[in-house]
């Protein structure tokens, strides 16, 4: 079997930039542990696999290790595919995915904004955990599907040092540090402590969460955001009642094909 495999650098305009993350057209779905060895072979943080549906697509999305309920990165991967090579007439797509319907739609300066559900992370106590695994305290937490930490300044964002051992155990798929920006509204960065990418670089999942934790704490439902991993990435992020939209760029550096074994 023969399948098409593009990698997109996501919330970037450049190549080598923001996260990378493969995308698989199918004419139809696979097998499941075909899908998620496909994904251990990319060893990316995510690799992305969609089926058209009559007007939708439906998505669905491989960790190395795991399938998720979730991704910002490779949906965003995923529309620039679409828009670029697959239906270059669309302006918009929606997909139909695990975690409800996904929009995406074309803007004027070539970015594609995502609509995704909100998922306000509720207060919660700092795992203690948390202490041994940071260089830096955080000074408040709160859980939805991830884990948000607070802390104090953008500088211990920059300079947070980790050992995820500590946090093996935590109930959380991630861990996100952030903290009030200088130049931006918030920073963060997104750590993993079960993936073989310990520290993802530009996470768009993680911002569903962000995004209304900081409308309570900012008053305010448009931020410019950036997350400060090595390979950085901007995010210009809003917020409407329980949707959050993040608009960003991508740019291609591979296009291909992989061979898959019959079985």
């Amino acid at each position: 079997m023969e399948l098409e495999i593009y990698q997109i650098d996501a919330f970037t305009d450049r190549v080598f930039g923001g996260n990378p993350a493969a995308v698989c057209p199918l004419e139809d779905w696979i097998d499941d542990k075909v899908m998620q060895s496909i994904a251990e072979e990319n060893n990316l943080a995510e690799t992305a696999f969609f089926v058209k549906k009559e007007n939708n697509y439906e998505i669905r999305w491989f960790m190395p290790h795991d399938e998720i309920d979730l991704c910002g990165h490779a949906t965003l991967a995923s529309a620039y595919v679409i828009f670029n090579y697959l239906e270059t007439d669309a302006d918009h797509i929606n997909f139909i995915s695990k975690s409800g319907v996904l929009k995406a739609r074309k803007t004027d300066d070539e970015s594609i904004v995502l609509d995704f559900p909100s998922r306000a992370p509720k207060q919660m106590e700092i795992p203690e955990e948390i202490f041994s695994a940071f260089n830096h305290r955080p000074v408040e937490a709160a859980g939805s599907r991830d884990l948000i930490l607070l802390f104090n300044t953008e500088e211990e964002i920059r300079t947070l040092e980790y050992d995820l051992h500590f946090l093996k155990d935590l109930p959380f798929l991630c861990i996100v540090a952030t903290a009030k920006g200088v130049e931006y509204d918030f920073v963060s960065r997104v750590f993993d402590a079960n993936a073989s990418m310990p520290e993802d670089p530009v996470t768009g999942s993680a911002h569903a969460s962000l995004i209304p934790y900081w409308q309570k704490r900012l008053n305010k439902d448009s931020f410019m955001a950036k997350q400060l991993s090595e390979r950085e990435g901007t995010l210009k992020c809003s917020i409407d009642d329980d949707r959050v939209y993040m608009a960003g760029k991508c740019a291609v550096y591979l296009k291909g094909t992989i061979y898959v074994p019959s079985r």
